[in-house]
C-alpha cells in the first residue's frame, strides 16, 4: 500500500452538515466537542516569506503590537472568534488592505489547518503587493486556540 493511501484523512461517516468550529461538550465542563473530517488540511506554510506561528507566537506577538484578523467568512464564523480580531473576510480582503498597517504584523486566521480562507487571504494580499514579511499565518486557527483552551470571544 502506498503511503498516501495509508494516511489518508477519515471519511465523512455523519448524514448532518458539519461543525466547522470546536463547540463545548454539552453538560462536560473543560471538554470541546470537535469534527474531525470537514476542510482540506492546508499546507503549513501559506505563502513564501510569511511566518507560521503557533499560540505561544501570537500571544507574544500580540502584547508586541501585532494586529489579528479573523479571515472567516460571516456563515463560518459559528458566533465566536479569538479574542481582539477584527473581522475581515478573506473575500473582502484586497479591498479592505488599506486597514491593516504595513508597519504591524497583521496575523491572520480562520477556522483551523483543515480551512483554506486565512491561506487564501495571504495570497491574496501579496499578490496585490502587500509585503509578505508584515504577514503572519496562525494555522491553528479557532480550532486549535478552542481546543487547547485559551479564552474565545463570544458575538
Amino acid at each position: 500500500m502506498r503511503s498516501d493511501q495509508k494516511f489518508r484523512r477519515a471519511e465523512r461517516t455523519r448524514d448532518d452538515d458539519p461543525q466547522n468550529v470546536p463547540r463545548p461538550a454539552e453538560g462536560e465542563a473543560d471538554r470541546m466537542v470537535v469534527e474531525t473530517t470537514w476542510g482540506k488540511v492546508q499546507p503549513l506554510r501559506a505563502a513564501e516569506g510569511v511566518a507560521t506561528v503557533g499560540e505561544l507566537e501570537v500571544v507574544e506577538m500580540l502584547g508586541e503590537g501585532a494586529v489579528l484578523v479573523d479571515t472567516r467568512v460571516p456563515d463560518s464564523r459559528s458566533g465566536v472568534t479569538i479574542p481582539g480580531a477584527v473581522n475581515i473576510p478573506h473575500d473582502d480582503i484586497v479591498a479592505r488592505k488599506g486597514e491593516l498597517d504595513t508597519d504591524r504584523t497583521t496575523i491572520v486566521f480562520c477556522n483551523g489547518p483543515q480551512c483554506p480562507q486565512s491561506p487564501d487571504a495571504i495570497r491574496q494580499l501579496i499578490d496585490a503587493g502587500y509585503p509578505p514579511s508584515a504577514l503572519a499565518y496562525y494555522r491553528g486557527g479557532l480550532h486549535d486556540w478552542a481546543t487547547l483552551g485559551f479564552p474565545l470571544e463570544y458575538l
